[in-house]
């Protein structure tokens, strides 16, 4: 669920994509880079770790030039090596280009052996890499035309910026799978995956981009070119509301926090549950437990405490991780919940390591009783959309059944929000074709 910016014509553009990375941390925690131009050539750093452990200000000032496009990693294609991290840089026989991508590439290894058995030399693991070497391979004369040559040869999940050394160059997939907004930021334009980029660095949001368009960002035009290059379908990923996006973030137009609240009042109203209070998994099940506690009229309290010096467990790329970090990252308040019968709110259960932890965490703490309601459905199949989870075998509810399940992670009772209850959230069940859900209900492209 990686984080992709751009940056257009805006004075300190390295800086300003700098500070919209940050904004979007949440979105990759391995890896971070930025790639800017002064016209000339472009500047490019990146490394290992968080935004702000890799760009100190003497790095930033390098980043000369008012164009900029940088990216956080998570990774779902790859491995986790520096030769992995984005943006990914090449020189061709145009010049000189950098790439940042969200997503998933579905056809990337049939694509892969096709520009190996061209003579394609792979550098990285990275399906990215694909679209450079489609690129700079092929027969059209322009960049612009060798991107919509490439693009069209791909399939699957892309929120792509693309930087030449005087053009920029922003992409999206025909389904719009992954986010991507246009904001304007005094006389240029910033792209970026979540709106919350746009309220630090004080650029005025304009629209999403739309699935299948491209836009063409060029020196001494006052406004992109907007070309439609696929025809738009949309399927946009629902997971993105349900975890992935922060809550201040409008995320396919529709506000994060706002739906993740209504998911709550809609659990409260299919899954009532006799209790004394309403305690929310930090951070992301705190909005829905807030719409639980107003729909049930049971009190909302702060439970478990985290500690906010410790990253996203389910982004960390292994298992060993992930169970420390646990560990590390919540603490419950024992005064609020010794001797209560406790509603625990979480977003979603993928590998069910967390949901044990904090249920035994609350039964060490004195809990009465522990009723587990998750404000999203059952995760059930791997995605090849831009999320890790590619092995079914990964993911607990494919596994056991409901019943299993809450034994296994020791809750009283465990239940989760339908697919109509969630749509209904976000907007409205007539809207069931506009969404991808295969995570749920295994219904893919």
């Amino acid at each position: 669920m990686c984080a992709v910016v751009g940056v257009f014509n805006v004075e300190n553009a390295g800086k300003i994509a700098y500070f919209s990375l940050f904004s979007m941390q949440h979105r990759g925690q391995e890896a971070s880079g930025i790639s800017s131009s002064d016209g000339n050539r472009l500047h490019t750093i990146k490394d290992r770790g968080l935004v702000t452990s890799i760009f100190s200000e003497d790095k930033l000032k390098t980043l000369k030039g008012n164009m900029a496009i940088g990216h956080n990693r998570y990774s779902t294609a790859g491995d986790d090596s520096i030769l992995d991290a984005q943006p990914v840089f090449a020189r061709y026989d145009l010049g000189e280009m950098s790439i940042v991508h969200n997503g998933n590439f579905t056809n990337r290894e049939e694509v892969r052996n096709q520009l190996i058995k061209r003579g394609a030399i792979f550098q990285t693991f990275m399906d990215t890499e694909n679209l450079i070497h489609l690129i700079a391979k092929s027969d059209e004369d322009k960049l612009l035309d060798r991107i919509i040559d490439g693009l069209k040869k791909m399939e699957g999940a892309y929120s792509l910026v693309i930087s030449g050394k005087k053009k920029m160059f922003v992409a999206r997939d025909p389904y719009g799978f992954r986010p991507l907004s246009l904001a304007k930021l005094n006389d240029g334009y910033v792209v970026a995956s979540e709106t919350c980029a746009f309220d630090l660095i004080g650029a005025e949001y304009i629209r999403d981009i739309k699935p299948g368009e491209l836009l063409i960002f060029e020196k001494g035009e006052k406004e992109p070119t907007s070309m439609q290059i696929l025809p738009e379908k949309s399927y946009k990923c629902i997971f993105e509301y349900i975890y992935f996006a922060r809550p201040d973030s409008d995320i396919f137009e529709k506000n994060v926090y706002e739906a993740r609240e209504k998911m709550g009042m809609e659990l409260a109203k299919e899954l009532p549950v006799d209790a004394d209070m309403v305690v929310p998994v930090p951070d992301s099940g705190v909005a829905s437990a807030l719409g639980y506690s107003k729909e049930s009229k049971i009190p909302f309290e702060l439970g478990i405490v985290r500690n906010h010096y410790v990253g996203r467990t389910f982004i960390e790329p292994t298992q060993e991780i992930r169970n420390l970090k646990v560990k590390l990252k919540l603490s419950p308040i024992k005064k609020f919940i010794r001797d209560k019968k406790l509603v625990v709110i979480d977003d979603s259960i993928v590998r069910g390591t967390t949901s044990k932890q904090i249920v035994k965490m609350l039964r060490d703490a004195g809990a009465k009783e522990v009723h587990m309601r998750i404000s999203s459905p059952p995760t059930v199949n791997p995605c090849f959309y831009g999320v890790d989870t590619p092995d079914s075998e990964e993911l607990i509810s494919n596994k056991m059944s409901n019943d299993e399940l809450c034994s296994y992670i020791g809750a009283d009772s465990l239940a989760y929000l339908s697919i109509g209850g969630l749509l209904r959230s976000i907007g409205k069940e007539s809207d069931n074709n506009s969404y991808c859900k295969a995570c749920f209900d295994g219904k893919y492209l």
